[in-house]
This record gives C-alpha cells, sequence and structure tokens, in this order.
C-alpha cells in the first residue's frame, strides 16, 4: 500500500523542465489519494499552454511506480484552482528569487 507521503517523495523527483525546481514544490500537486492498487492525482501547469504537459505526466508516472511498485495511476490535469506564485514552497520562492 503507498502513503500519500510515499507518493509526495516520488513526485519531488518530477522537475518541471521550465521552471528546474521538483513540481511539489513548485505546488501544481493539488491532491493525492493513494491506496493498496491505485494512486490518483490532481495536479496543474503554471499556464494552460504548457508545452511540456505530456512529458510531466510521464514522469510522474514514472516515478510513482517506481517508488510504490503501483501501475495504476490515474493523473488528472485539473485548472481549478489557477496556479499562483502563492503555492510555491518557501524553498522554491527563495531559489527563484521571489519574496517570502
Amino acid at each position: 500500500m503507498a502513503s500519500k507521503g510515499e507518493v509526495l517523495e516520488a513526485l519531488e523527483n518530477v522537475i518541471d523542465p521550465e521552471i528546474g525546481l521538483n513540481i511539489v514544490d513548485v505546488g501544481l500537486v493539488y491532491r493525492v489519494e493513494a491506496d493498496e492498487s491505485t494512486v490518483e492525482i490532481d495536479f496543474t501547469l503554471t499556464s494552460p499552454g504548457c508545452p511540456l504537459a505530456q512529458t510531466i505526466m510521464d514522469d510522474m508516472h514514472r516515478e510513482v511506480e517506481k517508488a510504490t511498485g503501483i501501475t495504476d495511476i490515474k493523473t488528472n490535469l485539473v485548472w481549478t484552482p489557477p496556479w499562483s506564485l502563492d503555492f510555491m514552497s518557501e524553498e522554491a520562492r527563495l531559489q527563484l528569487g521571489y519574496p517570502i
């Protein structure tokens, strides 16, 4: 059985190629549900026109499966609420030079 913490830790290995930081610290992961055989993740992108959406989804699947052994992984791209800089971790803000 996978825990939410294990899934989030795996997702920290997924880097947003345009920003260069992991998708958890950037604040793109909105919801994680995990049980014995499935993982479901709601996530967003920094902009609707992001050309790397499929790359990020593929990386999410690969990293979660590698960490948990679960192959039934559902990634749901959502736009509500719209992503903003406020969703970034303090560490990400510091790395990108934004005020805390």
